[in-house]
């Protein structure tokens, strides 16, 4: 039997890091076949316990609640015990990718914000080519620090690449130094395509954007904003959907930052008919009920903690128009 360390190793990379077989053999200077014997082995050495996490009735029960109490379709995802952080977003992320499977057909425009968690969505897709789909991205990516085109790209393509879709990238920054610079943008025709395109499509996809967490947000933790933007936001929203800040009842207008993103406004987003959002920690709860009182989501995927801590607030914000 192979060494223990090298069975850990392998099972690690193919499990927790969920890298290829053929990427492991390659890095292993093995055969795709001999990795799958070092995984079977290390099945039968005990060094990986797989465990089948029926789909419980609580998750049912949670299900059938959320979907009464917000308006929407709402997926609660079981968790194994012991799941980390990382592991629990990308199960939210599979159940995701199949409710874009049955969300997504020809002829299609889908709209993806980028993102944490949609970077993990992008991941857990059903590939399968479809006729004349288009993915269109719906905020900018550009910071002071980096452009966020190879980021953005990796995201937005893996989306497109499923679908065999032709792919829109928004060369924008995610947030504008002033307003003068975004409204002169946007009378550019090479942005104004890209915005009609955002207008039309038929699905979106987004995640919530949150101030703390297990897995932080990209805005927060990638340079998007100044201090003075932080101390700002801290005092006013309590989250973000698409680079749009919102309010605990929903509302974003007035929020000066909004002023300044390129990401669409909620009156443009409910405009599209399904909007998809993903939710896998419970520290995003607050901005998650901001989003859903501004009816921004019709199809919700979430795991059984954050269910169970969205169902946990009695008092439903009102509805932003």
């Amino acid at each position: 039997m192979p060494d223990v360390e090298r069975l850990e190793r392998v099972a690690r990379k193919y499990y927790v890091n969920r890298e290829t077989m053929e990427s492991i053999a390659t890095a292993e200077g093995v055969s795709r076949s001999t990795v799958s014997r070092l995984l079977d082995a290390a099945r039968a050495a005990g060094v990986v316990s797989i465990q089948v996490v029926p789909v419980h009735g609580r998750a049912s029960a949670m299900e059938q609640e959320i979907t009464a109490r917000h308006g929407v379709s709402a997926r609660v995802v079981p968790l194994p015990d012991g799941v980390s952080a990382v592991e629990r977003l990308h199960h939210v992320a599979r159940t995701t990718g199949r409710v874009l499977d049955t969300a997504v057909g020809a002829g299609m425009i889908v709209g993806v914000a980028w993102g944490t968690t949609t970077s993990a969505v992008s991941e857990h897709l059903l590939a399968r080519p479809l006729a004349d789909v288009q993915v269109v991205q719906l905020n900018g990516a550009m910071n002071t620090h980096s452009s966020g085109v190879g980021y953005g790209t990796d995201v937005l393509g893996r989306f497109a690449a499923a679908w065999d879709a032709q792919l829109h990238l928004f060369p924008v920054p995610a947030f504008f130094d002033h307003v003068e610079t975004r409204q002169a943008m946007w009378r550019e025709r090479s942005v104004q395509r890209v915005l009609r395109l955002q207008h039309a499509a038929d699905v979106a996809v987004f995640g919530i954007g949150a101030f703390g967490g297990a897995v932080p947000s990209r805005v927060w933790a990638e340079g998007y904003l100044t201090g003075a933007d932080r101390a700002a936001l801290a005092a006013t929203a309590v989250g973000d959907v698409c680079t749009v800040f919102l309010r605990a009842d929903g509302s974003w207008e007035g929020v000066p930052l909004n002023d300044r993103s390129s990401g669409p406004v909620p009156p443009v987003l409910r405009r599209i008919p399904r909007r998809v959002c993903a939710v896998a920690d419970e520290h995003k709860v607050p901005g998650l009920l901001a989003a859903l009182a501004a009816g921004l989501v019709t199809d919700l995927v979430l795991d059984e903690r954050t269910a169970r801590e969205l169902l946990l607030v009695r008092t439903v914000p009102r509805r932003a128009t």
